[in-house]
């Protein structure tokens, strides 16, 4: 599964180890994450997110 990168502020989505801290499963793709979810470092949404380089 692919890594996901903030542009605002370098936060690395790592969907080997999800977001469980705000309710996010381990091996939960990026794709799946709720649309309403945001970075939890700055809080920017999903569109400020691109695959990692």
């Amino acid at each position: 599964m692919e890594k996901y990168v903030c542009i605002a502020c370098g936060y690395v989505y790592d969907p080997a180890e999800g977001d469980p801290a705000n309710g996010i499963a381990p091996d939960t793709p990026f794709a799946d994450l709720p649309e309403d979810w945001v970075c939890p470092v700055c809080s920017a949404g999903k569109e400020m997110f691109e695959p990692e380089a």
